[in-house]
């Protein structure tokens, strides 16, 4: 089978795809932005074509590339693409060269926020109230029939980027002309669902999770991507079989049938509290900030290689063991500026030291990443046990422990 594999260098992980499709006997052909003496000596010996272009977002150059392998051969089986923002531009060069895998019109509920919500709801799937704003006043009408507070977000977007919690109208107001509501914005309106939050993520093959995983945030997104004082971390459980998931896992099997999203990862959030479960969103690709790379530390397999045999043999060869559970912490420094230096993480490595898979701390120098630039911005440590109330135990000791120092 010839996969083509969008962006196999970037980001850090991408080249795992590569390596995995390699390893199960696929022909791989990579595109990409960058010149093919960049990518090294790993990469280039997984890829066996590779077409340099110059935005692999932009349709009409990703559509030539494909084009132009084609013609060369083999005849392409798969046109892969696993960041949020080449999921669609994938999907139009698939309809158009007749490629099989994720259409354009999952494509696009899979990004449209409101749209999405709207689609599920008539699947029966229960979700936060929404709509989709394209001026103050629809956002004000919302307002006015599901009450505060609200979240505003971009209609397409991954994480809590450019994500707003509003509390009254005039907050409300302010927020909408972020957007250009009005003058040619849009953007997600939605019922702030009070409770705890997580995402369940699957390799489905089919449009049914052959391999599925539950992780936990402490705290909610939002709150972590907006206050400096937090360590947030989240966990991904090693109790999945336990009946207090069978809620989660099956409205995650229900979006993914309903959506019809064929062979692919997902990464679905979901809410949970006063007013029951919750779906919230969901992509038709793996998470980000290095999540698969927990899994497979967690369960002692090669998600990456499940997930090659899942696009090129429509099988898997390998279940996870459950034999951990999985946290990563984030470790922010106190202000802004240049890393100066840390503390306490000696005392993590002894204490703890044998439940560390791995850790990144940047070296004195460094310049500082802001707050809302994610998980993996500044410092962070990932770590494993086999119980998962000892695992949190063990990383709300970390964020007490560990101190990150700017200056």
């Amino acid at each position: 089978m010839h996969v083509v594999l969008i962006a196999p260098h970037f980001p850090a992980n991408q080249r795992q795809f590569a390596r995995a499709l390699r390893q199960v006997g696929a022909y791989v052909t990579g595109i990409g932005e960058w010149p093919i003496s960049s990518l090294g000596d790993d990469l280039r010996s997984w890829l066996d074509g590779y077409e340099q272009v110059g935005n692999v977002c932009n349709d009409d150059m990703l559509l030539a590339a494909v084009r132009k392998i084609q013609q060369r051969g083999p005849w392409v089986h798969r046109l892969e693409a696993t960041v949020e923002s080449h999921i669609l531009s994938a999907a139009r060069v698939r309809e158009l060269t007749g490629i099989p895998g994720l259409s354009v019109r999952n494509a696009i509920l899979c990004r449209d926020k409101p749209t999405m919500k709207d689609f599920l709801r008539e699947a029966g799937v229960a979700c936060a109230q929404s709509t989709g704003a394209d001026s103050i006043e629809d956002a004000v009408a919302f307002a006015n029939r599901v009450g505060y507070p609200l979240i505003l977000k971009p209609r397409a977007g991954a994480g809590a980027s450019g994500t707003s919690k509003v509390g009254n109208e005039a907050q409300l107001r302010a927020a909408c002309q972020e957007f250009n509501l009005g003058q040619g914005g849009s953007c997600a309106v939605e019922e702030f669902i009070e409770g705890h939050e997580g995402f369940y993520d699957s390799l489905s093959i089919d449009s049914k999770p052959a391999i599925e995983f539950v992780t936990h945030y402490f705290p909610g997104v939002l709150e972590s991507m907006r206050e400096r004082w937090i360590t947030p971390y989240f966990i991904t459980t090693n109790r999945l079989n336990t009946s207090g998931y069978d809620e989660v896992k099956a409205m995650g099997r229900k979006v993914i049938a309903a959506m019809d999203l064929g062979t692919t990862p997902t990464h679905m959030e979901w809410f949970y509290g006063p007013k029951g479960l919750k779906f919230s969103e969901i992509g038709a690709r793996p998470p980000g900030v290095g999540t698969w790379d927990l899994y497979c530390a967690a369960n002692g397999f090669d998600l990456y290689r499940q997930w090659a045999m899942a696009v090129v043999h429509g099988r898997l060869d390998q279940q996870p063991t459950r034999q951990f559970s999985a946290a990563m912490i984030s470790l922010r420094p106190d202000k802004d500026g240049v890393i100066a230096g840390y503390d306490g993480f000696e005392q993590v490595q002894r204490e703890v030291g044998h439940c560390l898979i791995d850790a990144h701390l940047p070296p004195p120098g460094t310049p500082t990443q802001p707050v809302e630039a994610g998980y993996m911005a500044n410092a962070w440590v990932r770590l494993k046990h086999p119980d998962y109330d000892t695992l949190r135990q063990i990383c709300e000791w970390i964020g007490r422990t560990v101190h990150v120092y700017a200056r």
